[in-house]
């Protein structure tokens, strides 16, 4: 079974940097991703613009240049995966992680193609991978998709946008401009905060003119073959509809967290326990890094303010090690 200072769960711009830090650092380590490169950012709409400027996504001091201020999609790939394979970093692709256990002072890594066995883990998994779920009747089907790529797909569709988010915004303005019939169904009160600012006069003005329908403090209750049920303020609304993007948020995977034995906080935050000195849980030896460590709360952690996480997590190993502790 091969051995590794650190196993890096997660191929994602942190586990990237935790890995480059490794190499530095003269780590043995692997870095395994269930994916391709950047696995989330893979799957995030063809056209999304990210909200931080490019230098903000920087990792490791490597300049990251862009046509504008703030990079898309297509240059995030770019560049996480030149740094992958410029720095030759070690990592295992569309390989998903099944099981870690501690025995002893070592943690063995299950994974679907083979087994490994490491002093210490940092979990790097991000949250995009399980949707928060509507609990609605129809929700399971194929009409509905908690992911959103391509506005091309809803041409001259009838078209439910669920959220109010930068994803539900960006999906229902793209959608429409592509030609679709496009309604919005927003639990809140208006277009939410965190939107980003250059897109939000964009869709408040769209829906002022009534070139995209919405409904605020609404919910959906059931959605059928052509049709949808929409609880609004003045009552029930049926409309007609071929699709529906629930885009809802994502949460961490906290089952796959728990049977790792790390512990969270008893409110609806679910934080998981960890130093924000070492960033190590309280399982010794098993470190958090990136946007999971805040768990339900989504928007506290991104690229550009946990990237800091891969220097702390290593620096801590060392220092383990340097002290004569079996890290």
């Amino acid at each position: 079974m091969p051995e590794f200072d650190v196993v890096i769960i997660g191929g994602g711009p942190i586990g990237i940097a935790c890995g480059l830090e490794a190499k530095k650092k003269g780590l043995s380590y692997l870095i395994i991703e269930k994916g391709p490169i950047v696995n989330s950012l893979f799957n995030y709409p063809i056209n999304m613009q990210f909200f931080s400027s490019s230098e903000k996504l920087e990792i490791d001091g490597i300049p990251f240049i862009s046509k504008e201020a703030k990079p898309k999609r297509n240059e995030a790939l770019e560049y996480y995966r030149r740094i992958v394979t410029s720095n030759n970093l070690n990592i295992h692709l569309f390989e998903a992680v099944e099981r870690v256990s501690k025995t002893n002072d070592n943690f063995e890594v299950q994974t679907a193609k083979a087994n490994y066995s490491a002093q210490n883990i940092i979990v790097a998994t991000g949250f995009y991978d399980i949707p928060n779920l509507i609990h609605v009747p129809g929700e399971e089907l194929p009409k509905v998709s908690h992911y959103y790529k391509d506005p091309h797909f809803y041409a001259s569709q009838k078209l439910a946008v669920i959220g109010a988010s930068n994803s539900a915004v960006d999906a229902a303005l793209e959608c429409w401009r592509k030609g679709s019939e496009v309604t919005m169904i927003v639990r809140e009160p208006e277009i939410g905060q965190r939107v980003k600012y250059w897109v939000r006069p964009d869709i408040i003005n769209r829906i002022k003119e009534g070139s995209i329908a919405a409904y605020f403090n609404a919910n959906v209750t059931e959605i059928r073959g052509t049709e949808i049920d929409i609880v609004t303020p003045e009552g029930k609304v049926t409309i007609p509809n071929d699709f529906v993007l629930a885009l809802t948020g994502y949460m961490p995977n906290f089952e796959f967290l728990e049977h790792l034995g790390i512990a969270f906080s008893e409110d609806e935050k679910r934080l998981p326990q960890y130093d924000p000195e070492t960033m190590e849980t309280n399982v010794e030896g098993l470190y958090l890094a990136g946007v999971i460590c805040g768990g339900m709360e989504t928007h506290k952690w991104f690229i550009e303010n946990s990237r800091v996480h891969a220097p702390t997590i290593i620096e801590a190993i060392t220092k383990k090690s340097s002290e004569g502790v079996k890290p």
